[in-house]
């Protein structure tokens, strides 16, 4: 098992200047705390022979380390799952440029975060949609199917969401400000804090049972907590999608906000060319359907087919998704916090 990061980056630290010409390591510092990922790390030990040594912990605590760590950090490998939080890392100079032909061909232009020189400084691996679910009784799926409409006065009182200010929102929220404007945006987001049918609190999985247990009318949450309910077996379960329906929003339109989860290498990576190898590894087919579909996620390189029935489903195959640049989403992270904090949204 990985184990946690305040305490094992001293022995990182220790091991990479001490790795000996027998053996080949890479040090990874992950946002991912997936069990599936276990069989994706230690498959690429198999192919490679190179020891993937892992420390787990969220997003804003990797970024935080690797700021304190300096030029002594031991990262070699950075995984975030958020586009925001992967975009604060290469505007605070986190990450360190790769040329890699195998990550070109394989993953779409705009899931790489691109440096001047047109090299990479990080590759988005799987995505997931913010998706809005309701209640099939009492909701009409035609009164949901923007996000625009989650601000309409005809579904004051009916909105279940969680804090504004955490990623996933604020990813959500820097995209519809892109498409929007700022002004609009902000009329938006007060028009969210108007139809709330409670105080924001709780995970994306908590609003989606607000919705079955009657609490609220609708929700927004990330696509794979959903699937996660819809393939588990227990009764509760089962009960929560006999009473809710998912829809994806403004397919007519920009198309449904999309987010990633992505990697990059450290800028002081002292296992380089082990830190490339890995970050093409990932992109293998093999490793997209660990990496993807092991959290209902979406596979990004090219050619990986989904096979994850949940998804299938959800989605009746495919949807519209935006595109808009991931950095335009992060750029806008700045002027959406004091959005919320105008419009009081917690």
């Amino acid at each position: 098992m990985p184990a946690t990061f305040p305490y094992i980056a001293g022995a990182l630290l220790l091991a990479a200047g001490a790795t000996s010409a027998q053996e080949q390591v890479v040090n990874l510092y992950s946002a991912r705390h997936y069990s599936t990922d276990e069989a994706l790390y230690s498959n690429f030990t198999k192919a490679t022979g190179i020891k993937v040594n892992r420390v787990d912990s969220d997003d804003a605590g990797i970024l935080a380390r690797l700021k304190a760590e300096g030029t002594a950090s031991p990262a070699d490998v950075i995984l975030l799952v958020d586009a925001a939080r992967l975009y604060k890392g290469e505007v605070d100079g986190l990450f360190q440029p790769v040329k890699s032909k195998a990550l070109d061909d394989a993953i779409p232009a705009q899931l790489h975060g691109r440096a001047a020189d047109g090299s990479s400084l990080w590759f988005g691996y799987s995505t997931r949609a913010r998706v809005i679910v309701y209640d099939k009784a009492s909701v009409k799926k035609e009164d949901v199917d923007t996000y625009e409409e989650l601000a309409d006065p005809k579904n004051k009182g009916k909105l279940c969401i969680r804090s504004g200010s955490h990623p996933y929102n604020l990813s959500l929220f820097g995209a519809v400000t892109e498409h929007m404007g700022e002004q609009k945006a902000e009329a938006w987001l007060k028009g969210l804090v108007d139809n709330m049918a409670r105080a924001p609190k709780g995970g994306d999985t908590d609003q989606i049972k607000g919705v079955a247990a009657g609490e609220c009318g609708i929700a927004v949450t990330n696509s794979y907590y959903l699937a996660r309910i819809m393939r588990s077996g227990k009764p509760e379960d089962k009960a929560i999608m006999e009473k809710v329906a998912v829809v994806f929003p403004n397919q007519q339109t920009w198309g449904t906000h999309v987010n990633i989860a992505g990697g990059a290498l450290a800028k002081n990576a002292k296992n380089r060319d082990n830190g490339i190898k890995f970050l093409e590894y990932l992109a293998s087919p093999e490793a997209q359907n660990y990496f993807a579909n092991g959290n209902n996620e979406w596979p990004t390189a090219k050619g990986v087919k989904v096979t994850n029935p949940a998804l299938e489903v959800m989605t009746g195959g495919s949807f519209k998704s935006e595109t808009i640049p991931i950095g335009k989403v992060g750029a806008n992270q700045t002027k959406v916090q004091q959005m919320l904090d105008r419009v009081g949204f917690k």
